[in-house]
């Protein structure tokens, strides 16, 4: 007899592919004393019966009503953690005004670790119950602050990348938030990295720091270049933004006459381990660059509905073996749901491939065959963005980390839908009321 720790009796979604999702009835999902998968067992097999009996007497057993499913936690590639607060507040704002006059402000109260304390402990909760697993966090410039986003991702059990935001340049940061030197700004970021490996002692999950340049804008050339060493060193994940509006785009074309994923790229922040927010004004050769490097790019679309001046071609993408995973940007996305922003994805993949302006004849007026489906933005919110974090998990599959949502159906499906339908309301529908349960590496959070 095989003791689990946990076994889930029920259906399951996962994404085999960008184009495929598989569903499997009254399966059992078996998770081990370690959080991991250990085996999945189909309705047909020999043992099943054995397996439940066993679990049934052991007391692991966890069984599912008929409008429940499975479906992997999902991942959310880009998180500005301080800016919680501000979620849904002046995005009519252009985006350096949003920032100067909005975040840089918010951001620089996360010196104050109670303050910090009280608003990563709500946010982290918040995503978890929305089934957001595994997120990847933007902090601030005071480590500070970031400490505490570190605390309560390990106390509430979320898979957290952690970043120290570095921003030196004083022409285009305020003299009250932002490094002093690119020096300080380095030993800063080391510090913070040796910090966390402190806080991940005897850790189930323990938090990854990031070597986290905001944006070329706010960062020298010598800072740029002492990250980039730095993930080479400690072979940290990357993350940044990169082509996320015209004025960032155009800021990089003007001061250093190249565009900014060639920049990051000369930097070493373009690697195997980045992953780069938005990517709106990707061109071709440096979609070609993000592949050749193995680099991901966090798509966000609501974000970008607000900032990031065009749509991004998320299927190009994904044609191309480019990682592209789902991103939520509080808070220039005002939702902490990755649901919402598959919605979005979808909606705005199909305003890219049909046109906006009626005056451009139809042959003429959209970028045709841009339209994604429900089952490529599922893909993106949990194979994709373990890929970019180069993690084993986001899928339901044997090997895999347990990190798990169960959701039901919002409303009565009156017994008409087959699989392929249920999974369809699920994208569309879900919110966080409807995700009963949540685990992350085998452990339940919600």
């Amino acid at each position: 007899m095989i003791n689990y720790k946990t076994v889930l009796q029920g259906g399951y979604y996962t994404a085999i592919d960008e184009n495929q999702v598989d569903y499997q009835a009254d399966s059992l999902v078996c998770i081990d004393d370690e959080g991991t998968i250990a085996r999945i067992i189909l309705a047909d097999d020999d043992d099943y019966q054995i397996i439940v009996n066993d679990a049934k007497i052991n007391g692991t057993l966890v069984s599912l009503s008929d409008d429940q499913v499975i479906l992997p936690g999902f991942i959310d590639l880009h998180v500005h953690a301080p800016q919680w607060p501000n979620a849904g507040l002046a995005l009519d704002r252009p985006l350096y005004e949003w920032l100067e006059e909005y975040t840089f402000p918010l951001e620089a109260k996360f010196k104050d670790a109670k303050y910090a304390h009280l608003v990563y402990d709500n946010l982290v909760e918040t995503l978890l119950a929305n089934g957001t697993t595994t997120a990847l966090y933007f902090g601030s410039v005071d480590n500070t602050g970031n400490l505490e986003l570190v605390k309560s991702c390990l106390m509430h059990h979320q898979r957290g990348f952690v970043g120290k935001v570095v921003m030196d340049n004083p022409e285009q940061t305020p003299a009250y938030y932002r490094d002093e030197s690119a020096t300080t700004a380095l030993d800063e970021t080391e510090s913070f990295i040796h910090e966390v490996a402190t806080l991940n002692e005897n850790q189930t999950i323990p938090v990854t720091p990031v070597i986290t340049p905001r944006f070329l804008p706010s960062c020298t050339d010598e800072v740029l270049s002492g990250l980039g060493k730095l993930a080479a060193k400690y072979d940290l994940p990357i993350q940044s933004h990169c082509s996320e509006s015209d004025w960032e785009n155009g800021y990089a074309l003007a001061t250093h006459g190249k565009r900014d994923s060639d920049v990051l790229d000369e930097f070493g922040l373009l690697t195997d381990k980045s992953v780069m927010a938005h990517g709106t004004l990707l061109n071709d050769e440096d979609i070609q660059r993000f592949k050749d490097r193995g680099a991901g790019v966090a798509h966000c679309p609501i974000s970008n509905v607000y900032f990031g001046n065009a749509v991004l071609p998320a299927k190009k993408l994904l044609s191309e073996n480019v990682k592209v995973g789902m991103g939520t940007d509080i808070s220039g996305g005002y939702d902490p749901s990755v649901y919402q922003n598959i919605r979005q994805a979808i909606m705005s993949s199909r305003l890219l491939n049909d046109g906006v302006d009626s005056e451009i004849t139809p042959d003429l007026r959209g970028k045709h065959d841009a339209a994604i489906t429900a089952k490529n933005a599922f893909y993106m919110a949990t194979v994709g963005g373990a890929k970019s974090l180069n993690l084993v998990t986001g899928q339901i599959k044997q090997g895999y980390a347990a990190d798990i949502q169960i959701a039901h159906a919002k409303y009565p499906t009156f017994g008409q839908q087959v699989p392929e339908d249920t999974f369809e309301k699920l994208m569309y529908q879900t919110t966080a009321s409807e995700i009963d349960h949540v685990m992350t590496q085998g452990v339940f959070v919600k």
